[in-house]
Parts: structure tokens; sequence; C-alpha cells
């Protein structure tokens, strides 16, 4: 068995370039450096998938992982494996610019896309989206659960139809208490409102952009949904999405209401009541822009190290090696969207964790090192994987994730992205007591990260998985500095073309996260028993449709 990572790892002395950890590999910090520079340069272009830079950023993954001494472990071939599973993928663009405008009273406005609203190309299969006159409809937070005695919708025909829907969910700024306060469920979620739109048979679906209840501002709404769209392959994919789906800005939503003499304030707050039902806005939508659909194919990419006791047991560390590619110039007129913290710095520290095991002595189960595909168009390549796992998910011990892992500075805490519990969260917790670490539970469960990294599709599937996050209390400046960086972050740099690497970066978490995140995986490793999720937990009972087969 490899040696689990001493205390003193969690020391971090500034312009050391190897950190002691007393183990059989010593996790080299500028090394960690170097590979989020690199991945994050302009020449690697904003690692969009099915891009040339997709081909050089695997390229860059694979030599890593095999100067490491990881095998490859990806799909088989004859007499061994590749590096990667192809990930076969519907690729969409919008050509052109939409025309889109809204109609109230015989009076027609242009909007603009990309500062009043960003319309996604059709994620359909069509050809061309063409709209007119669609009558818009508020549904309030567009959810549908007979669980909770919700219904947002009231037998509505919304056939040949706009939503006009508020992100996240009734709870958010009130309600009564349906959907577990502040804590976003996943009704909560944008995807949720598109697919409850198709259920619905709606022509299209827009979602309000409010900065708090969406956790993010409108240059991240504009630049994620106005570039290359993607999604699995589906056999019917109007069953999921509708021709038109985008969002639109606060102020024009309130504009909208007061043409047709209603409060948007009040209308809101109506919505967070059962008893809420559908209001016509008395205005259209037209919208016509002609879409290229097409199935490409991408990659995830698989590291392996055989476990020497029960080699077909596994435990996957993970991380999404795509961001969002060459798109909409900033106010520099920079378009490369870098990607550095998000998430060139969740691949590089996976790579070391690689580089780490591969030196110690090999664990009982197996180690698998995936970087996914597509996370940003939708957990698209882990989502890929959970249905075609290239090892069975049954005997898949747990997925620990790392997706924006480098935080602002050494910190007494850590989290994990959401409230779920698990044993694999009380194996973390543990972990970090032998370090003198202390768990945060997520601040900020109003902005759904639980639904929103490469480990929800594992846990959809019964495979406790968790997203590893930074610490909030920091060693220097405490929760105030990490809060208020955090928000910077957010709103200057979150999936911006300011995302990029700077020499400046404090790393002095690296190390303490690195031996967290080396220890947790090498116990689960080298156990003979099966973390599960809670009693009460959504996904315990798919878990255990499976339990004859860790027997």
């Amino acid at each position: 068995m490899g040696r689990r990572l001493l205390a003193g790892a969690s020391l971090f002395v500034a312009g050391t370039a190897v950190a002691s950890t007393g183990a059989a590999s010593d996790f080299d910090v500028p090394r960690v450096s170097q590979d989020v520079k690199t991945l994050s340069s302009d020449a690697y272009e904003g690692r969009g998938p099915a891009t040339r830079a997709e081909t050089k950023t695997i390229a860059y993954i694979i030599s890593q992982m095999k100067a490491a001494g990881l095998q490859p472990g990806g799909t088989p071939t004859q007499g061994g494996r590749q590096w990667t599973q192809e990930v076969p993928l519907l690729k969409s663009d919008i050509i052109g610019t939409p025309v889109v405008s809204l109609s109230t009273d015989g009076a027609s406005r242009p909007l603009t896309q990309g500062s009043e609203i960003a319309v996604r190309a059709a994620l359909t299969g069509q050809t061309a989206v063409d709209i007119e006159n669609a009558p818009l409809v508020f549904v309030g937070y567009g959810v549908k659960a007979p669980e909770r005695n919700w219904d947002d919708f009231k037998g509505a025909d919304l056939r040949d139809k706009i939503m006009v829907v508020l992100v996240n969910d009734p709870d958010f700024e009130g309600g009564e208490g349906d959907f577990g306060g502040k804590a976003m469920t996943y009704y909560g979620r944008w995807t949720y409102k598109y697919e409850e739109a198709a259920r619905q048979g709606a022509a299209g679906v827009l979602v309000v952009h409010e900065y708090a209840p969406a956790s993010y501002g409108w240059a991240t709404v504009k630049n994620s949904n106005t570039n290359t769209m993607f999604d699995i392959v589906r056999k019917d994919p109007t069953a999921e999405h509708t021709a038109m789906e985008g969002w639109i800005q606060r102020d024009l939503a309130v504009q909208l209401f007061r043409a047709a003499g209603l409060d948007f304030e009040a209308l809101k707050e109506a919505a967070q009541r059962r008893d809420f039902k559908p209001v016509p806005l008395n205005s259209t939508l037209s919208a016509h822009y002609a879409v290229k659909p097409e199935t490409i194919v991408s990659h995830n990419v698989l590291g392996r190290l055989p476990g020497n006791g029960h080699p077909d047991e596994t435990v996957i560390y993970s991380g999404h090696w795509d961001h969002l590619g060459i798109g909409q110039p900033d106010a520099r007129g920079d378009r490369v969207y870098n990607g550095a913290r998000d998430n060139a710095s969740g691949i590089a520290m996976m790579l070391e964790l690689g580089r780490a095991f591969a030196k110690a002595p090999p664990t009982d189960r197996s180690l698998v090192f995936m970087a996914v595909t597509a996370e940003e168009k939708g957990l698209l390549g882990s989502e890929y994987y959970a249905a075609n796992p290239v090892y069975p998910l049954a005997t898949t011990a747990g997925v620990i994730n790392m997706d924006s892992t480098i935080g602002p500075g050494a910190a007494k805490d850590f989290t994990i992205s959401g409230v779920a519990k698990l044993g694999l969260l009380d194996m973390l917790v543990s972990e970090g007591k032998e370090l003198g670490r202390s768990y945060t539970p997520d601040p900020r469960t109003e902005a759904g990260g639980f639904y929103r990294s490469d480990h929800f599709p594992f846990a959809k599937q019964g495979v406790p998985a968790i997203s590893f996050g930074a610490g909030r209390d920091l060693v220097e400046g405490g929760v105030e500095r990490s809060k208020a960086l955090s928000e910077v972050y957010t709103r200057d740099r979150y999936h911006q073309p300011a995302d990029e690497w700077s020499a400046d970066w404090d790393l002095s978490s690296v190390v303490p996260d690195l031996t967290l995140l080396y220890n947790l995986g090498h116990s689960l490793a080298n156990a003979r028993t099966w973390p599960d999720w809670s009693p009460d937990s959504e996904f315990r009972a798919v878990r255990a449709t499976t339990v004859a087969e860790r027997q």
C-alpha cells in the first residue's frame, strides 16, 4: 500500500520549489503552476471541444500522464487500452447574427444579441429557427414538482408560446419552504427550465437574469450562451430542448412587464406561492436565425494505476479539461477564454496527484485519473461516461472531482459543492481533522453548485461523488478576505477572458489541498468498505440496486 501523507505536508514555505510530504513523492508547486500556465495560455485557445485546441489539450494531458507513469485507462482495444474515451456530441452554431424582436401593441423593438438577450444555437438538430409573433407568458419559476405539491403551470396551454421564467427556485427570496430554503434544488437550475419548457410543448424559453439568484453576472450568461453549443447525441432532442433557449436582462423583463401593466417585483413575489398561475405578458417575440448542427466526437482522457489487491474496483479522480474557447471580445478586445482557474487548475492538481500515486507503492483498488470534456456545455463528458462507463459504476467506490480547485490562499478549512450527506464526505472530514483542518458546509448553496460540476452525473447513477472546494477561512485574512476575493473573481473573471494565469497567484493552498485529496483517495483505495449515501438521500436507492455486485 502507498503511504499516507503526513500532516507536515500542509505547511507551505514561500519560494520553496518542492514541499516535503514524507511520502514516496513530493508535490511540486512550480510544476502545478506550469501546468496551469500552459493549459490556459493563448496557444490553447480556451480549450474548446471539437476544435484544434482539443487536440492540443488532450495531447498535453496524455504526455503528462505518460511522464508520470500512468497507464492508458480509456476504451479497451486489442491487447490494451486507449488513452481516451470517445464522446459523440451534437455541435450547434448560429450562423450570422440572430434577428430577434419584441412586439407590444403593434410596436416592434429589436433585441441585440449579447446585450439585451442571449439566445443559444438550437440543440434540436434543426437548421433554422423561425418564430413569428409567439406570445410571451410568465410562468414564475417554471416548476412542476408533484412530490412537493407544486405546479406553476396550472394546466396552461404553452404550445407555440415563449415561456418567461425566473432563475433559481421559489424559496430563494422567501417562498413557503417547499424547496428547502436558500439551498438550490435541481428545479432552480436553468437546465431544468429548458427541460420543462420542452415537456410543456413551448416554442421557446427565456430565463430572466438576476445576479443574486443566478450567482453570476450577465457577462457569464453572454459568454456561455452566444458561442458554440453542445449536447449529448439524443434519439429525440426535442424531448429535452425547445427550438429557442436563452436569457434576457432583468431591465428588459421589467420593461416588458410594465408595458403589459404589470409589476415585475410583485409578480416575482406571487411566484413564490403555491397558488401562482401563469400570466400572459401581452407581447410577442419573433426570432429568425440559421443554425448549423453537426455530430462530432470529443474525448475524455483517462490514466490508470491498477490496484494490486482488487484491481476491478475503482476510485476516480476527475476534472474537466474544457473551457469556453474563443468567443465574444471583452472590453480589451480579448477573445480567448483561457479558463485558468476554471479549470486548468483542477487538471493541474489531478496530474500532480497522479504523479504522487505513481511513485508510491500501489493501492489495493485501482485509481483512475479522468479529464472529462464539455463540462461547460452541461457536464456532457461526465454524463456520457456515467451512461457508458469504462469501469463498472457498481464497483466504483467513489469519485473525487476537482473544479476550479486552486483557491485564493491556504485555508484552515475546506468544503464541497452542495450539502449532500454521504460516507465519502465523512471520510474527507476525518482526513481533514488529521491535518488540523475543519469542514465548512457550502456557504453558497443557493448557487446550486451541487448540480454544476462533474460529480453530479455520477451521483445520479448512485456512485458516491463529491466536488472538492477550496477553503473559505484563509490563513491570511480569514473569511472576510476570502469572500472579497471570491466576489471579485466571480464579477471580473469567471467565464471571462480575464480568467488567466498570473505569476503572482497565491499558491499556498496547493500543497495542503493536494495532501488532503491524496489522503482521501489513498484511504478509499485501500479500504474494504463501500461509502454510501445518507438514508434520506435521493441517490441511495439507485446505489442499492447494485449492492450484490459489491459483495
